[in-house]
């Protein structure tokens, strides 16, 4: 039901920007639970046979390509669309956090978007303001993004999926938003795990160490290979360093942190290939350190 609702209201911000130039990058939970959805309507082999069942989620990681904040001109229809559709900045994240209460104005059902974007590092020599929290396009149209410095591949290798479903008034709509490359999807997940797997209001990050299984289970041969050559390309960049380090520190071994953290979920199967899962971080991030 939560996923359906989602569904619906990507589908609703996508038929309002549907003339503009923004193509929306879906990241997080619900872009791991498109990926796999896309996946799974395909016969082309991945990595692991046994994939793990979605989970739920309760938000939405749209990511906004660095030159749209740049030109925030372009980022005017994503404003009037939250507009339109009733969303409401959320007061201690305002602009790059929304949401749209459930009915009743209950917080039952509400809906919240987070818009993210690429590293600082992106903005350089640029109009927009930064700093760890926001970057803050000039001029101002009401949208802000949080950045996201480990995701400094956001924009390579990129994964085109349509959705189709339905607009809260029953109309069919189908739409094309992209998804990280498998790459950015682990460096993300690996760097919110190492900030919450001791963090009990965050269910100690199992649900990140699942949704990178559920990212390498997912990954084809092709993507594989980009995957590598990613690893190649930047290996020597500090972000790829540290993860690294947190692939040493927490999923060598059956009995590391992380591997202990993912057997936790409620999603876990038996059948997992742990040792797969294992040797498949292993070539991608610990010869970096």
């Amino acid at each position: 039901m939560i996923l359906q609702s989602l569904e619906t209201a990507l589908l609703e911000i996508l038929n309002e920007i549907q003339n503009s130039d923004i193509n929306l990058i879906i990241g997080g939970g619900y872009g791991i639970y498109l990926r796999i959805k896309d996946r799974r309507q395909s016969d082309t082999p991945t990595l692991f046979k046994e994939w793990p069942e979605e989970r739920s989620t309760g938000d939405i990681d749209l990511f906004l390509r660095p030159e749209l904040l740049i030109n925030s001109e372009k980022l005017k229809p994503l404003s009037q669309a939250l507009l339109n559709l009733n969303y409401k900045p959320v007061p201690t994240a305002k602009y790059y956090q929304f949401y749209k209460p459930g009915p009743g104005n209950s917080d039952a059902g509400m809906i919240k978007i987070d818009i993210l974007t690429g590293p600082q590092s992106f903005f350089e020599n640029t109009k927009v303001k930064t700093d760890s929290r926001r970057v803050k396009p000039r001029p101002s149209v009401g949208i802000h993004a949080h950045p996201t410095d480990e995701a400094f591949t956001l924009e390579e290798g990129l994964l085109s999926v349509e959705i189709t479903g339905k607009l809260s008034g029953g109309s069919p709509f189908t739409a094309k938003v992209f998804l990280p490359h498998a790459f950015t999807f682990l460096l993300m997940k690996l760097y919110a795990f190492k900030d919450r797997f001791n963090d009990p209001n965050k269910e100690f990050g199992r649900y990140h160490a699942l949704d990178m299984y559920s990212v390498l289970a997912s990954t084809t041969e092709t993507e594989w290979t980009g995957a590598l050559e990613l690893r190649d390309k930047h290996i020597n960049d500090s972000v790829m360093k540290e993860a690294g380090d947190i692939v040493s520190t927490h999923f060598t071994t059956t009995e590391s942190m992380g591997i202990l953290r993912l057997k936790e979920s409620k999603y876990y199967r038996t059948d997992f290939d742990l040792d797969g899962f294992i040797s498949a971080l292993d070539v991608l991030f610990l010869h970096t350190i």
